[in-house]
């Protein structure tokens, strides 16, 4: 952020637009108290800029001193804000026309308005937050699920930083000492790359591989996945739909083709958020709006991260059921195979029994969608899939997105090619300690370069 950006005072309303009841404008900025002084009158002749109060009632008048709104104006001065920087929060209704009204008023007094995070983004540039917090905060506004918000809480409140600085604590320790090394060869020093030193990089080295670990169930966590019901016709896919959303959200008959376009829902599985997609039935279509769905069908599945193959175990296995199985291994998604309807036949492989269909899946399930029989193992079973059975709990240091894992992945392989040539000169050792410690930086922000920083922080939305 460039220093002559920095010295402004930004403005943005930071609650959704729509109406509700309380709606709030924020500034920040060296003027932001005297410019909310100029448009608030105090309904007990309070002046915000002096003393210690922090709350004040009144109402925001404009230029020619007519009421914009009633407000409640919390001041929160620096360096004890959000930001660090004087902040002003003015608590209107939450209309937007209230809210747009206010807004104007404070850019005309001088604000600018806020860019995207832009209130994030200088809490990490003065030092408040490092960047891997600063990108949990955006992370607790999008968390889908308790266990999202959970992780998120744990990120925002320092979980990962703190790893990450007991990590770069030690090799910042280490590198001082092998370039002692470096530097006074011909002194009289104790040994400095010793035992000691070796052991407390192979411990980091442990910490990085399992935080690298963490990034699979962190970006689930975060990001969710799509899960597509896919079969032919007449299979209960959208029965499945609405067994596993709990409601009857999509329209089940017996009639062949009744889904027609792709339903979709969100559902939660252990904490992780899935996109559950319903669609048309895979065949020979009949007219040409069914042939779109199954087009769209089609589609979900390809562009799904699981696929639930639904068959009807009370009929027997048909050759469309084997075209579309042929079709679902070239896609190569890992595929659930449901064995649905159960409650209409006995024996739990009756019809299509382990090796039927032409297709590897990672797991199989018998359920009854009608009664319910089977769901919960079928959820516990997807649980599993998405996170593995060793999953980190939700409030553990955790890494949440790709840049973190990739940067973290780096690190830890840099910090190995230095034990496996820990004999090596000093020199080599500290190019690979300084390469780890640059690629830890990456996740701190420390080292991330500005066009990164940039394109993180514009993802956040304004007023945050």
């Amino acid at each position: 952020m460039p220093d002559e950006l920095s010295e402004d005072t930004i403005a943005a309303i930071s609650t959704p637009p729509g109406e509700g009841g309380v709606g709030i404008v924020r500034l920040s900025g060296k003027n932001a108290i005297e410019i909310v002084a100029g448009m608030f009158a105090s309904s007990r002749g309070k002046d915000i800029c002096k003393g210690r109060q922090r709350v004040f009632h009144g109402h925001i008048r404009d230029s020619r001193g007519r009421s914009l709104d009633e407000v409640l104006v919390h001041v929160m001065r620096a360096p004890h804000s959000y930001t660090t920087e004087d902040v002003v929060e003015i608590n209107g209704h939450g209309g937007m026309a209230p809210l747009r009204a206010i807004l104007d008023e404070a850019l005309a007094r001088g604000a600018r308005l806020a860019r995207p995070g832009e209130f994030t983004r200088r809490a990490f540039v003065n030092g408040r937050l490092d960047l891997s917090r600063a990108e949990a905060v955006m992370d607790l506004v999008h968390a889908q699920t308790r266990a999202a918000l959970n992780a998120a809480n744990a990120a925002a409140s320092g979980a990962l930083s703190r790893a990450l600085r007991e990590m770069t604590d030690t090799l910042a320790d280490a590198l001082a000492r092998i370039e002692a090394a470096v530097d006074f060869p011909e002194e009289d020093l104790p040994e400095l790359v010793d035992a000691a030193l070796l052991d407390g990089l192979r411990r980091t080295h442990a910490r990085m591989a399992e935080l690298v670990q963490t990034a699979d169930a962190g970006i689930l966590y975060r990001e969710g996945i799509s899960l597509a019901i896919v079969g032919k016709p007449n299979v209960g896919k959208s029965s499945l739909f609405n067994a596993l959303l709990r409601d009857a959200r999509a329209i089940v008959s017996d009639l062949p083709g009744t889904t027609r376009d792709r339903l979709e829902e969100t559902i939660t599985l252990e904490g992780v958020p899935a996109r559950l997609v319903d669609t048309a039935g895979v065949r020979n279509a009949e007219n040409e709006v069914e042939a779109i769905g199954v087009e769209r069908a089609r589609n979900a599945a390809q562009q799904a991260g699981l696929i639930l193959f639904v068959v009807d175990v009370s009929r027997p296995c048909s050759p469309e059921d084997v075209a579309l199985a042929e079709e679902l291994a070239k896609i190569r998604t890992p595929v659930v195979l449901v064995r649905n309807k159960m409650d209409l036949v006995e024996g739990a492989d009756a019809g299509f029994p382990n090796g039927t269909l032409p297709l590897q899946c990672v797991a199989a399930c018998s359920i009854s969608a009608t009664t319910g029989a089977g769901m919960r193992e079928l959820e516990r079973r997807l649980a599993a899939l998405l996170l593995g059975d060793d999953a980190p709990p939700a409030d553990a240091p955790m890494l949440f997105r790709v840049h973190q894992k990739d940067s973290m992945r780096r690190a830890a392989a840099s910090l190995e090619r230095l034990l496996e040539n820990a004999a090596a000169s000093p020199e080599l050792l500290a190019v690979d300690l300084r390469e780890a410690l640059a690629a830890l930086g990456e996740i701190t922000g420390e080292t991330t370069p500005e066009n990164i920083l940039d394109r993180i922080f514009a993802s956040f939305c304004i007023g945050k």
